[in-house]
């Protein structure tokens, strides 16, 4: 008798599992698709890379330095 209790426990973990999988398996799939679907219809725009002048890049320096100063200062 409890190796029918062994055997139907099995059985259901079986079960359980299998849901489990085939659950993961369509929802992998369907994100796939998903994913497939929005970069077809809703390409991703590249930026425009502009690149600074170099008065803007001393400037963000100055101020990188200053806060850095700020903060070792406390």
């Amino acid at each position: 008798m409890e190796t029918n209790l062994i055997i139907e426990g099995f059985k259901f973990m079986g079960l359980g599992m299998g849901t489990v999988f085939i659950f993961l398996i369509i929802m992998i799939a369907s994100m796939n698709i998903m994913s497939i679907f929005i970069h077809k219809f809703f390409p991703e725009r590249t930026p425009e890379i502009n690149p600074a002048p170099k008065q803007d890049n001393k400037k963000v320096i100055a101020a990188i330095t200053a806060a850095i100063t700020h903060h070792r200062q406390g």
